[in-house]
């Protein structure tokens, strides 16, 4: 689905001269993809005055809590989460703090002196991995109240769905004090597009870029040209090539998913519209026995387990990337039968 390029767009792409900053004498990002980004965050409503340009969305996120977070703070996420991100704040010695998900996004803590006590939260706004939930505007309206009175709370927006989304940005309408809006190129230009663009307080930002450049020191900058000339032509049109034409087609992988599951009488909680994204999340009785189940049957789908934090119950995911729609028919007649095993472990 990703935009074909000529030989001729790459070879030039290669033969541009690569410019140095003349404040630091290093080499500067590229201009046209700052600028197609800026482009991109003021038709999502989020400030641009400060860009940096990192790795990955991981990469990206460890660079702003390595900035405003210490070992054994607190740190908010939703639950399930991101199996790399829980990963991530073990690492970093810090401590997560799991906020459950429903049908609207992230739910609100019941007490207020929860979020008081982190020094930051990071939220998925659009396309939740796993659940493919988006927060709608009255629960971030909600949530917002919470946040005005902790201006020292870092909240980190990991819009990895961003230009794949069809679900509006609500949070971009009040930002909180301190906030930074990340997007990654990974799922919509392909997993090997190591380019994330963060946008944020220019101190944060700053000091992001000043610990980067002491590692990899920057994004390559044939790898940003690359990224911006394919951002570009994946942006113009509606077919092949292009995110409307991507996201159509992951929508349409989902719901015809979902179609057949009805069919075989399997419950999701997935049928609201504002679910996007790659994946499906899955109530299950056993989650070992269906994962078996399921492999034996040839396909591999993921128990919940490794992605939440409270007790709660079984669940898998089950992923689309490389699903085909052809697929799905047996794909749901198949887990069907596995949820119809109960607790039989298939060895």
């Amino acid at each position: 689905m990703l935009p074909q390029l000529r030989a001729s767009a790459w070879n030039r792409l290669l033969q541009m001269p690569l410019a140095l900053d003349t404040a630091s004498g290093e080499l500067g990002d590229d201009e046209d993809l700052l600028a197609i980004s800026r482009e991109w965050l003021v038709s999502q409503g989020i400030p641009y005055d400060c860009i940096g340009v990192f790795s990955s969305t991981l990469d990206t996120i460890e660079r702003a809590l390595r900035q405003h977070a210490r070992p054994g703070d607190r740190v908010a996420i939703e639950d399930p989460c991101w199996p790399p991100l829980l990963a991530l704040l073990r690492s970093l010695r810090l401590r997560p703090v799991p906020l459950a998900m429903d049908s609207q996004g992230l739910q609100l803590p019941s007490s207020p002196a929860l979020l008081s006590s982190c020094a930051a939260v990071v939220l998925t706004p659009r396309a939740h991995n796993p659940t493919g939930m988006s927060i709608r505007p009255e629960r971030w309206r909600a949530l917002r109240k919470q946040l005005r009175a902790l201006p020292n709370t870092l909240v980190i927006f990991n819009d990895y769905w961003g230009l794949l989304g069809s679900t509006p940005l609500v949070c971009a309408d009040a930002l909180p004090g301190r906030w930074l809006y990340v997007m990654s190129l990974g799922k919509s230009l392909g997993p090997e597009m190591r380019v994330c663009i963060a946008a944020g307080q220019p101190d944060l930002i700053e000091g992001m870029r000043a610990h980067f450049a002491l590692g990899p020191r920057k994004v390559s900058l044939w790898l940003q040209r690359l990224a911006a000339l394919l951002w570009r032509q994946a942006a113009r049109g509606k077919g092949r090539g292009s995110f409307v034409g991507m996201r159509d087609a992951y929508s349409a992988r989902r719901q015809a998913l979902l179609a057949e599951l009805r069919k075989q009488g399997v419950a999701t909680e997935q049928d609201d519209a504002c679910a996007e994204g790659l994946h499906l999340w899955i109530g299950v009785p056993d989650e070992l026995a269906v994962v078996q189940a399921m492999a034996s049957r040839g396909w591999a789908v993921q128990a919940g387990s490794a992605m939440v934090l409270n007790a709660s119950s079984p669940a898998i995911r089950i992923s689309m990337g490389a699903l085909d729609r052809r697929d799905m028919k047996r794909l749901a007649a198949d887990l069907a039968e596995a949820l119809s095993l109960q607790a039989r472990a298939v060895y």
